[in-house]
């Protein structure tokens, strides 16, 4: 497992995470929007293949850092993302479109290891480099600020983070 996500392929993405706790308890923040929104958006989902999803952004609510970057100002005032679910298999495997970048498609899949979780997250069709390079980013200090939940401890900065990351991804898939 790598500590960063990796290319599969042009366009392609996937991160590896060890989380503490069982697939069910990782599901839940995967598919409930009160545990979902700690981490990455809340957002109605209907669990069922053709199912609708909403994932309503607000990224100054996922850490103690407020500050937008330049970069992302448009977004300060949060964006909301509509997909359809194109998977489900719970507690084992959750995939849906992603309207942007692209039309994209995101898998997560569960994994049990002792008392902890492997997530296996797998983005795909992610167009251009830029975009690809923001989303491997985000999906990395999304998972990193899950962890620091699952952990009890308090979330990482979303931007800074997001920042440092996103230049690591424009070295590694260069």
């Amino acid at each position: 497992m790598s500590e960063y996500g990796v290319m599969t392929e042009p366009g392609a993405v996937r991160l590896e995470r060890l989380l503490p706790g069982p697939p069910e308890r990782i599901w839940a923040y995967l598919t409930e929007s009160e545990k979902r929104g700690k981490w990455l958006a809340p957002g109605d989902m209907d669990l069922r293949v053709g199912g609708k999803v909403t994932l309503n952004f607000l990224h100054a609510d996922l850490s103690s850092e407020k500050q937008v970057p330049e970069k992302y100002k448009g977004l300060e005032c949060g964006h909301t993302m509509h997909g359809v679910i194109t998977c489900c298999e719970p507690p084992r495997v959750l995939a849906y479109t992603w309207a942007h970048p692209a039309d994209s498609e995101v898998t997560f899949e569960l994994f049990p290891r002792g008392d902890k979780t492997l997530l296996v997250i797998t983005h795909v069709r992610l167009g251009e480099r830029g975009g690809m390079l923001s989303v491997a980013a985000g999906w990395d200090v999304h998972t990193g600020i899950l962890e620091d939940h699952l952990n009890g401890v308090e979330p990482r900065p979303f931007w800074t983070t997001h920042a440092k990351l996103e230049a690591e991804y424009g070295r590694r898939f260069a």
